[in-house]
C-alpha cells in the first residue's frame, strides 16, 4: 500500500475538456458502429469469418479445415449475437450489440488465426490431426463464450459490501462507531436485479449516514426520462438516521442541468463545493463535497473553496468523485477520502489488475484503500459500468457497497 505519492506532474492531456478525453472519444468513435447498415456490419463479419478460413487454409493446405474453422466463428458469433441481444430482454443490461458483437468476432478470429500460425512449429513436433485443430478451436471459442457470459451476466450482479474500519484519536474513543454506507457509479440504465439488491442492503446494514460520490445515470442515458425516473425511484428510496449527502460525479455522466433534474425535491443534499458540520451521536465531522472536474487546478479550488465554507471539526471527511484529488486533500489535512470513478478498471486481469482506470495517476489508485500521511482515501469498484459502445462487462472486479466503521482510538 503506498503511503508516500509524489505530487502528479500533469501532461497536456489529464486538463483536456471531458469530451476531449481519449476515452471518451474512443467510446464515441466506437459507438458508431451502432448507425452502420445492418448490412454492413454483416459483411464486416463476413470478412473476419473469410480471413479466418484463408488463414487455416493457407497454414494448413487443408481447404476442409480452413471451413470448419470458418463455420465455427459463425456458429459462435450467432451464439454471442443471441446473448447481447437477449440482455436487455432479460433486463440485465442495455448497452449496444454491435460494438461488442464485433469484438467478440474479431477476438475470436484472432484466436483462430493465431493457432494457425503455430502450425509449422506442431507439424514439426507431432503432425496434429485436423481433428485435434478442429477441437482446440472448438475449446478456445467455448472458453471465450464463457468468459463472455460470466462477465456480462454474473459477475455485474455479484453485489459484494467491503467493511472499512477507520480509527482514528480525532473522534472521542468510547463514542459508538459511526456507520457510513459509500455508494458509487450507480450508472443506472433501468432499475435491475443490481439495483433492486442494493436497496435491500442498505435496509439491512442500517448505515448512520449514507454518502454518494456520482455518476447516477449511464452515459449513454444521460437524458434517457426512462432512465433519470428509474434513477429517481432508487435514489429517493435511500434513508438514513443522519441524512443521505451527493457529489457529481465525471462532468459527462452528471452535467449540472442532469443532476438538477435528477435529484429535483429530493431528500438528498447535494455538496457542490461545499462543507457542512454533522452532529452525530455527539461526535462532530466536517463533511466536504466538491464537484468532479478533470482540471486538477479547479479540483483543489473546488476544494478550497468548500474548506472555507463552514468551520473546523476534528474529523473532516471529502466526498469527490475521483481518486485523483488525494495529493490536494493530504496536503490540506482532509482525513478521509470517499471516492469511485475507477470501477476498479472494470475490467481486470490476474495478477495485474485494472486494465484501464480513466485516472491520470494510471494504476496507482485503481481500487481500494490507500494512505498519503495522515490521509486515508477508499477507491469504491462502484456499482454499475460503463456506456456507450463500451461492453456492459465487469471481470474480477464485482460492484461493491462500502460500510465505512468510525471510531475514535481507545487510549492503551
Amino acid at each position: 500500500m503506498p503511503t508516500d505519492i509524489e505530487p502528479k506532474v500533469y501532461q497536456e492531456n489529464d486538463c483536456l475538456p471531458a469530451k476531449d478525453r481519449p476515452l471518451h472519444l474512443a467510446l464515441v468513435r466506437v459507438n458508431s458502429l451502432t448507425q452502420l447498415p445492418r448490412l454492413l456490419m454483416i459483411l464486416l463479419i463476413a470478412l473476419l469469418i473469410l480471413t479466418t478460413a484463408l488463414a487455416w487454409t493457407l497454414m494448413t493446405r487443408n481447404v476442409r479445415l480452413g471451413l470448419v474453422a470458418a463455420l465455427a466463428l459463425l456458429v459462435f458469433t450467432l451464439l454471442d449475437w443471441l446473448l447481447l441481444s437477449a440482455l436487455p430482454r432479460l433486463e440485465l443490461s442495455f448497452g449496444p450489440v454491435e460494438p461488442p458483437l464485433l469484438a467478440l468476432a474479431a477476438t475470436r478470429m484472432g484466436l483462430s488465426v493465431g493457432l494457425a500460425l503455430l502450425h509449422p512449429f506442431f507439424a514439426r513436433a507431432s503432425s496434429p490431426s485436423p481433428a485435434l485443430y478442429g477441437v482446440l478451436i472448438g475449446v478456445l471459442y467455448a472458453t471465450l463464450s464463457a468468459l463472455a457470459v460470466y462477465g456480462l451476466a454474473v459477475e455485474p450482479f455479484h453485489l459484494t459490501v467491503t467493511t472499512l474500519e477507520v480509527v482514528t484519536a480525532k473522534l472521542p474513543p468510547h463514542a459508538p462507531p459511526l456507520r457510513i454506507l459509500h455508494l458509487s457509479d450507480f450508472h443506472v440504465e433501468r432499475i435491475t436485479k443490481r439495483e433492486r439488491e442494493v436497496l435491500a442492503l442498505v435496509e439491512s446494514l442500517s448505515p448512520d449516514l449514507i454518502v454518494l460520490t456520482g455518476d447516477y445515470l449511464n452515459l449513454s442515458y444521460v437524458y434517457d426520462e426512462t432512465a433519470r425516473q428509474e434513477a429517481r425511484a432508487v435514489l429517493r428510496q435511500l434513508r438514513a438516521p443522519y441524512g443521505v449527502y451527493a457529489v457529481a460525479g465525471s462532468p459527462p455522466v452528471d452535467p449540472s442541468e442532469a443532476m438538477e433534474a435528477l435529484f429535483a425535491d429530493m431528500d438528498i443534499t447535494v455538496l457542490r463545493d461545499e462543507g457542512l458540520l454533522l452532529d452525530v451521536g455527539g461526535q462532530t465531522i466536517r463533511l466536504l463535497g466538491v464537484n468532479c472536474s478533470w482540471d486538477p487546478v479547479e479540483a483543489a479550488q473546488g476544494l478550497d473553496r468548500a474548506l472555507r465554507t463552514c468551520p473546523e471539526a476534528e474529523f473532516t471527511l471529502l466526498l469527490y468523485h475521483s481518486p485523483d484529488i488525494m495529493p490536494d486533500a493530504a496536503a490540506r489535512g482532509v482525513d478521509l477520502v470517499l471516492a469511485g470513478h475507477t470501477h476498479g478498471g472494470q475490467i481486470r486481469l490476474p495478477l495485474y489488475g485494472a486494465v484501464f482506470t480513466s485516472s491520470v495517476y494510471g494504476k496507482r489508485y485503481e481500487m481500494g484503500r490507500y494512505q498519503q500521511g495522515e490521509t486515508v482515501m477508499y477507491v469504491s469498484r462502484g456499482l454499475g459500468m460503463e456506456g456507450l459502445s463500451a461492453p456492459r462487462v465487469r471481470f474480477l472486479s464485482p460492484p461493491e457497497v462500502v460500510l465505512v466503521v468510525l471510531g475514535g482510538k481507545r487510549p492503551n
